[in-house]
């Protein structure tokens, strides 16, 4: 039998709890929103799916995080309450947002209000350390508070902002989630250990009606609550240690949302368009659109990247050098081979040509063996 630590136990037993709330609940949640008629109905060519699809799975995901939380975290101290109370508020937001789609801004305020909560339950950024030295800076008190409001809101909108294909977001949160709990378990950070379990839990049991064909959208509930929980425990668990990579870690563990973050902002500022505005210029577009991959060849490409990233960032918490340099070339040539693999189909489009793979992938044929872009 392996003899594990009680920390180690309470988080296994919060990500089969959680696990089995969102089996149960996203079925519930699916008639919810099919008979109350809370569906993301394709109306713009940015839609990556062809049919009416339930949006409320959200909901799902917060009651599977919510109640294993409340019901294990060993100490529910301030930034256990933080991340709960906020994480209410952002839900809230986000199914406003999905029930009658708010103005932008507003729901911005609405993060800003639950990153508020966070912050009130002293949940900050107080310090920061240079990248394999030993130099730490504290932050004074503004300066704390302002960073992390940027840290956070970030994000909550990147995690958003790749929720565009099925199962694309729960599966990276999935993985981030858990990768946190084994980094904050190494630094006996036990209540956040057992949050991101239990988000981990939520996560990949609800790609089981995500993934592709998907039978229900978490929207902007479900991602803006993902993107709070990440960017709360990244804060506490991560950038409050000494660790001279503490910086490092959650750009590497939340890697592949920050380049299609970095993408967005960089495309939209060129082209001098408002950098929250839709369109087809996150990463899985051009994975779907440009380079003609189905759905699901493009999020398990995506996985890959993420799991090598988060791969590397665990080895760099237990000081593994075998493993680090192993990861740390998967990590390098797999980034390379995406970028070159983007820079490439973005490249051809520019030109006025058509990308090689046909400039996309062919129309849902209506007869057997069609793969819809649900």
């Amino acid at each position: 039998m392996f003899d594990l630590s009680p920390a180690v136990q309470t988080a296994v037993l919060g990500f089969l709890f959680a696990a089995s709330l969102v089996y149960i609940l996203t079925p519930l949640v699916t008639r919810i929103a099919q008979r109350s008629g809370v569906v993301d109905t394709p109306t713009d060519e940015r839609r990556m799916h062809l049919y009416a699809t339930p949006l409320l799975g959200g909901l799902a995901i917060y009651f599977g995080v919510l109640i294993p939380s409340v019901v294990l975290v060993p100490v529910f101290d301030n930034a256990a309450k933080g991340i709960v109370i906020g994480g209410t508020v952002v839900t809230l937001v986000g199914l406003l947002d999905d029930l009658i789609d708010i103005a932008p801004l507003l729901k911005f305020l609405g993060q800003l209000v639950a990153i508020a909560v966070a912050v009130y339950f002293d949940l900050r950024v107080t310090r920061l350390s240079v990248p394999f030295t030993d130099v730490v800076y504290h932050l004074p008190e503004w300066l704390s508070i302002l960073f992390t409001f940027v840290w956070v809101a970030a994000i909550i909108n990147m995690v958003n902002f790749i929720d565009g294909l099925d199962g694309l977001a729960a599966g990276v949160c999935g993985i981030s989630a858990l990768t946190f709990s084994v980094v904050a378990l190494s630094i006996d950070r036990t209540s956040m250990a057992v949050i991101c379990a239990v988000l981990g839990g939520a996560t990949f049991a609800f790609l089981r009606f995500n993934f592709h064909p998907a039978s229900i959208f978490m929207g902007d509930a479900g991602s803006m609550l993902l993107g709070f929980v990440l960017g709360a425990i990244s804060v506490q668990s991560l950038m409050k240690t000494a660790a001279t990579v503490a910086l490092v870690l959650p750009l590497l563990v939340l890697g592949v949302p920050f380049v299609d973050l970095f993408l967005i902002v960089f495309r939209r500022w060129r082209r001098r368009v408002p950098f929250y505005a839709a369109g087809q210029d996150h990463v899985h577009h051009d994975l779907v659109l440009m380079a003609g991959f189905s759905q699901r060849k493009s999020v398990l490409l995506l996985y890959g990247w993420c799991l090598l990233l988060n791969g590397l960032a665990i080895a760099m918490t237990q000081g593994s050098r075998p493993a680090i340099a192993v990861l740390g070339v998967g990590s390098a040539v797999a980034t390379a081979y995406m970028a070159r693999l983007l820079s490439h189909y973005r490249a051809a489009e520019r030109d006025g040509g058509s990308p090689p793979g046909g400039g996309g992938p062919p129309p849902p044929a209506g007869g057997p063996g069609a793969e819809p872009l649900t």
